[in-house]
């Protein structure tokens, strides 16, 4: 459910040296002529310029009439084009000052290199891909290729990765940037680097460290997963949430994940909104062994050879995406964003058992079926991604961390803000309620979870942001490696060149 950027928006006063002398946003934007196709420019006056906004906005509380509009739009085909944009990033201006977008949209190349017997199988994947995209793309390679990402198809790539990128397959391949082998980065000079140029320290920081403080990465070389059979099974079983057997079923799952006999190739994750409970699994291999250790592990969901579909893995990521067996698999490459819902998400990590208790008392107090429900996702971990060391990536939620949680809110028809105002409430309410029950000190939050109100940045008397104030949200994301992450910013963008409220702050040593 997690929701990434393809759009990245870009400050207009901040430059490249050969256009320092562009400064005023009119100068800009004829600046911006002289290196970008015409084709490829959207000022705010130009009639494409809504439509291309909107193309890539996720959620529409960005597209009201209070929302700040760029000045331009930049639509990147090449990695040319963002070296010739030469800005860098902000979401968010509030000060009076214009900026632009730069729009990943159009670079959305898919590359799948097979492999062979001495040689992994491999995908160059451009930012602006989708994940729907890419999935497609390996599915129709090879039907035993696979890759460890998300269930919405509509993520963009560059985006997932970015902030590491949890999955359906996580426990047997480990998040999506543990399979990430090169990449492609413009930096703060404009240089276009790879691994090999860019060196370690950088690698390690855009694998998982956040999307917009180290530079723009255009593309990403992944190893794919090599899975034993073409076949895998899914089920999806829906319950009414009864206080007390739904309880001790969702109390034996959270056990699951430390359970050495679960085998990684099994991952079950729950949804949970309103009375509504929904437990969605996907095992890499077929029914009679999923239904044998479904019995033997968690005979409480009472599973049975019913509940089993067996399907290529391609198909199997649409039904899940999807929801349909009927729904044709090209369906994936559908890249329309439904604007008519706002949504609100937060994010929370578990290291003990909530437990049967814990659960009848959010049943209790938060699982309302009325008053549009907040929807929690429970995603597993344990497995490949906690046999990986915290440190190995900027993602650190590994050992010892029982399963993710991702909170949504959503409402519409919102003219007076009243509607966001109950729906927000809410959130927030089961958000405190659930406090002593995850984890502490820090309370960890995912970074592809963007959350404002856990911290946002300050600018420090240098003009640089502060890096005290960096820490008040950055090491719930990515706990001790935000030291590590400051220290590669103050290495490789000293001048604080790519910033938005919650980059990455220079550590100037």
């Amino acid at each position: 459910m997690a929701v990434s950027p393809v759009l990245l928006a870009l400050v207009l006063i901040v430059f490249f040296p050969t256009l320092t002398s562009c400064s005023p946003a009119d100068e800009f934007i004829q600046c911006l002529s002289e290196k970008i196709p015409s084709e490829l420019l959207y000022p705010q006056n130009s009639t494409g310029f809504m439509s291309v906004l909107s193309s890539s906005v996720q959620n529409p509380k960005f597209l009201t009439n209070t929302t700040a509009r760029p000045s331009c739009i930049v639509t990147a085909t090449a990695a040319p084009h963002v070296q010739d944009a030469g800005l860098s990033y902000r979401s968010v201006r509030d000060d009076g000052q214009s900026f632009a977008v730069l729009d990943l949209a159009r670079l959305r190349a898919v590359s799948i290199s097979r492999g062979s017997w001495w040689e992994a199988a491999t995908a160059w994947v451009d930012s602006g891909a989708t994940l729907g995209e890419l999935y497609y793309a390996i599915g129709k390679a090879s039907p035993t290729l696979a890759f460890p990402g998300g269930a919405c198809p509509t993520v963009g790539v560059g985006g997932f990765l970015s902030g590491g990128g949890i999955g359906l397959m996580t426990r047997k391949y480990g998040i999506g940037t543990d399979s990430v082998v090169d990449a492609r980065v413009v930096n703060a000079d404009g240089e276009l680097l790879d691994r090999g140029s860019m060196g370690e320290d950088l690698f390690w920081a855009i694998r998982g460290g956040g999307g917009e403080s180290f530079g723009v990465v255009v593309s990403w070389r992944l190893k794919l997963s090599s899975m034993v059979s073409p076949t895998v099974t899914v089920f999806n079983i829906g319950k009414t949430f009864d206080e007390s057997s739904t309880a001790a079923v969702l109390a034996k799952w959270e056990t699951l994940a430390l359970d050495q006999s679960l085998p990684d190739e099994l991952t079950i994750r729950v949804a949970l909104q309103g009375k509504n409970v929904f437990f969605q699994a996907l095992f890499l291999g077929g029914c009679t062994r999923l239904e044998y250790t479904m019995r033997r592990l968690l005979p409480e969901l009472g599973m049975s050879s019913a509940d089993c579909r067996e399907m290529s893995w391609l198909r199997a990521m649409s039904f899940i995406s999807l929801g349909s067996m009927d729904t044709p698999v090209e369906a994936m490459l559908n890249r329309t964003n439904n604007l008519g819902t706002y949504v609100k998400n937060r994010s929370d990590y578990v290291r003990r058992a909530v437990g049967k208790a814990g659960w009848e008392s959010i049943s209790r107090e938060h699982l309302s079926p009325s008053g549009g429900a907040v929807l929690m996702i429970l995603e597993p971990h344990g497995g490949a991604v906690a046999r990986v060391s915290a440190d190995s990536t900027p993602y650190p939620h590994r050992a010892g961390v029982l399963y993710n949680v991702q909170y949504a809110v959503y409402w519409c028809c919102d003219a007076d803000g009243g509607a966001a105002a109950a729906a927000t409430g809410r959130l927030d309410g089961l958000y405190g309620f659930m406090e002593p029950m995850v984890s502490s000190n820090p309370r960890e939050a995912f970074a592809n979870y963007r959350d404002l109100d856990i911290g946002q940045n300050a600018v420090g008397a240098d003009g640089l942001t502060a890096y005290e104030s960096g820490r008040v949200w950055g090491e719930r994301y990515f706990m001790g490696n935000f030291r590590r992450l400051a220290a590669v910013k103050g290495k490789v963008d000293p001048g604080d060149y790519f910033r938005n409220e919650q980059s990455i702050p220079p550590l100037l040593q």
